[in-house]
């Protein structure tokens, strides 16, 4: 029926009051003259005169056309025979871009995808992020890239430094304040002053795999007159369990001068209303970072030169490249058989482009002699350029890694509960 009405919507039926018109014999269309025709009963009368078609090459060309009229004996015109095209009402186009309408959108109906989705997966993971309670705490998201795994398959404490230095640079942009170079406010930018880390402390209870998505916390509070302290709380996004504690002192620094400086008046109405009044989240190590040299030292790494790409906005070494340069003096052994559990560092002064640095380590605390077999190691490391002058103390905590395939067997055995747990939900 369908069809039947979309064809009668393209080709056009003749009404029953219309009259086709007769053709001259050269048209090529064939010509039926009036008819009259006498009933067996002999009421009524039809004369006929046809004209043969015309031809070309012995073929006949031209169409056949409706009867121009059937008269009755008493001149009246009679209708054509009634039939099913001739009876459809007008709105039979209509009718067939309804149809036209529904079938597309029947179309569209069966290519949804209706697969129940988790809730994680509603919603865009790997935006900005957003400020939440009451506009204090800042929350990203982050995925665990394959370049940013090392060789025991699990992120690396580089990319969890960048992790944090990211969502400290989006906290203070999304809230409005960012300028120019890294944090800087807008009065921070009138007055050149940008911020540069004191001290940071961190603690790594687990290190997140290759592909797994953490999310990271950041806020930040007052620190006596001129700091300011941010502190980071990174966790698994799925399960909900704290991987990293982070915390940091900053303060202020002109530009230019490269000397430090006081809060201004003007920058501390800033930044005051987004300080949060709570404890730091790791507890504050006063433990007394001692001065190391080539005596003192176990191990001693020279040599080291910045890179251009080593250097940020602010041009000076980036805080995180600090880390593999004390790392590169850390001794094999350990590198191998434990993960790094902590870390406090004490940034002395800045580094530029062309200086070379050298770094120094030494091992402390029990097991020294046995590092593989040690259950807990604790190094103390110094960056200093090689004229003397110091960049970075630190201190590092070691626990012992679980060997590669011990690790995935753990990494497997959450997978294989994950997907019970969403089959017996789906059930």
């Amino acid at each position: 029926m369908v069809a039947t009405a979309t064809t009668s919507a393209f080709f056009t039926v003749p009404s029953p009051d219309s009259i086709a018109k007769t053709t001259r014999p050269g048209n090529g269309v064939a010509s039926v003259g009036p008819m009259k025709s006498k009933s067996a009963s002999g009421g009524l009368q039809v004369k006929a005169n046809a004209q043969a078609p015309p031809k070309i090459n012995g073929s006949s060309v031209g169409l056949t056309t409706f009867p121009d009229s059937v008269k009755i004996e008493d001149g009246r015109p009679s209708h054509p025979p009634r039939t099913f095209i001739n009876q459809l009402p007008d709105w039979s186009m209509l009718l067939a871009a309804i149809t036209t309408v529904f079938l597309a959108a029947e179309k569209q109906w069966m290519m949804l995808d209706w697969k129940p989705r988790r809730p994680d997966m509603l919603m865009d993971p790997f935006g900005l992020g957003r400020i939440v309670q009451d506009g204090l705490v800042f929350w990203q998201n982050f995925s665990i890239r394959s370049y940013e795994i090392g060789a025991d398959r699990t992120a690396s404490i580089e990319t969890l430094m960048n992790h944090l230095q990211e969502t400290a640079l989006n906290h203070v942009k999304t809230a409005g304040l960012l300028v120019d170079g890294f944090g800087s406010t807008p009065e921070m930018s009138k007055r050149n002053l940008i911020w540069v880390v004191t001290k940071m402390q961190i603690l790594v209870d687990r290190y997140p795999s290759w592909g797994d998505v953490v999310q990271v916390d950041t806020w930040v509070c007052g620190s006596g007159k001129n700091g300011m302290r941010r502190d980071w709380h990174v966790l698994d996004l799925k399960t909900g369990e704290t991987l990293t504690r982070a915390s940091s002192v900053w303060v202020m620094m002109n530009k230019h001068t490269r000397r430090l400086s006081k809060m201004p008046e003007e920058v501390r109405g800033e930044i005051e209303p987004y300080f949060m009044n709570s404890p730091p989240v790791v507890a504050e190590d006063n433990r007394k970072l001692p001065k190391l040299d080539e005596c003192t030292a176990d191990f001693v790494q020279s040599g080291l030169t910045p890179r251009w790409n080593d250097l940020d906005v602010n041009q000076h070494v980036n805080n995180v490249k600090y880390i593999g340069w004390i790392l590169e003096s850390a001794p094999p052994p350990i590198l191998e058989s434990h993960e790094l559990s902590a870390i406090t560092l004490e940034y002395r002064r800045e580094c530029g482009r062309d200086n070379v640095l050298q770094s120094l380590t030494t091992l402390s605390g029990n097991g020294v002699n046995d590092l593989e077999n040690s259950a807990e190691v604790e190094c103390r490391h110094l960056l200093r350029l090689e004229s003397g002058a110091e960049i970075v103390r630190a201190r590092t905590e070691w626990r012992r890694n679980l060997p590669i395939t011990q690790k995935w067997r753990v990494k497997f055995r959450q997978k294989a509960l994950d997907v019970w747990f969403e089959v017996s939900r789906a059930c």
